[in-house]
């Protein structure tokens, strides 16, 4: 599952959200979703994105690993 840092890295950048949503082209709600994790930009718009804000890619977002409840430790 991805958990995106996109919010807090807009909140340490200089940037203003009206900036980010301008120099992306995208919609308040768009750029709330992603902030947020309800939804995630393209990856045209990720790369965009991180050269905006001096990151990676990797660095918008966080992969955390779902256990399965029917595996163990170890278990694929």
């Amino acid at each position: 599952m991805l958990k995106s840092n996109i919010g807090r890295l807009i909140d340490e950048s200089p940037y203003k959200n009206e900036f980010v949503m301008k120099y992306m082209g995208i919609s308040r709600n768009t750029l709330s979703n992603w902030r947020t994790g309800k939804a995630f930009p393209t990856i045209e718009k990720a790369f965009k994105l991180s050269r905006l804000l001096g990151v990676t890619i990797e660095d918008l977002f966080e992969y955390i690993e779902e256990e399965c409840e029917n595996e163990g430790p170890g278990g694929h």
